[in-house]
């Protein structure tokens, strides 16, 4: 059975090590495509996923989509009709400066568990 850790250093959700480099991967997306820093991009996956049951690599369903699914729905708000979020595809999602950026989580609250420039 998969190790699951109560916390790593970085996320706050309980992460097997598969779902640790799954974690990290959407972390990377943020980072790369977005231009925030490492702590912002744990921060908001933090304050996304810190208090969702998340199984262990192979059983968890989200891994059924790439990161960039994910991370972009982190980043993104859905649009005015809740129809759906962008996630990575360049010819659906369109010019992606018409998507709404959601609010970097507030620096006082527990999911910045990174210093920034760490």
């Amino acid at each position: 059975m998969p190790r699951v850790t109560v916390r790593t250093a970085e996320f706050l959700a309980r992460l097997d090590d598969g779902m640790l480099d799954y974690f990290r991967e959407m972390a990377d997306v943020l980072v790369e495509r977005f231009g925030i820093s490492r702590a912002e991009a744990v921060a908001r996956i933090n304050a996304r996923y810190a208090d969702i049951e998340i199984e262990p690599s192979g059983q968890e369903l989200m891994t059924h989509e790439l990161p960039e699914y994910w991370a972009f729905g982190v980043y993104f708000l859905p649009h005015a009709d809740a129809s759906r979020l962008p996630y990575g595809d360049e010819d659906l999602d369109g010019d992606l400066s018409k998507w709404e950026v959601r609010p970097a989580p507030p620096r006082e609250w527990p999911v910045w568990t990174l210093e920034e420039g760490a």
